[in-house]
């Protein structure tokens, strides 16, 4: 995975704080991040937990696993599209909460509760 303060390749990550709305963190260095999120997780828009496995990789959504709150209330969702060899051994939702939960989680512990949303690809913790 390189370096600690590299994102693995092919990680799409995307989530709230607790005043700043949903926003892509992290862009797997692709130009249009979106388009492969919204492909990923093309009907299951609503639902709290999802793994979904597609012909380009992974669309993963959990809660926050150390249960932080937005300012009104609400779960935080985490949703993640895994792609390419990231993909590759993620075969259920408990697999990718183990693959990803550690690459990114010192990082939101930084930046969730800031004013503003960070930038895209924000170094790594």
């Amino acid at each position: 995975m390189g370096t600690q303060t590299e994102w693995p390749p092919g990680l799409i990550w995307a989530t709230r704080g607790r005043v700043w709305g949903f926003t892509i963190l992290v862009t797997a260095g692709l130009s249009d991040p979106l388009r492969h999120y919204e492909l990923a997780f093309d009907g299951g828009a609503e639902e709290p937990t999802v793994y979904r496995r597609t012909s380009a990789g992974v669309a993963l959504r959990f809660p926050d696993p150390d249960r932080r709150r937005d300012g009104s209330g609400r779960v935080i969702p985490h949703e993640f599209v895994l792609l390419g060899n990231l993909a590759d051994d993620v075969q259920s939702l408990d697999d990718g909460v183990r693959t990803v939960w550690p690459v990114v989680e010192a990082t939101y512990a930084r930046v969730w509760d800031a004013v503003s949303p960070p930038p895209a690809n924000l170094p790594r913790v």
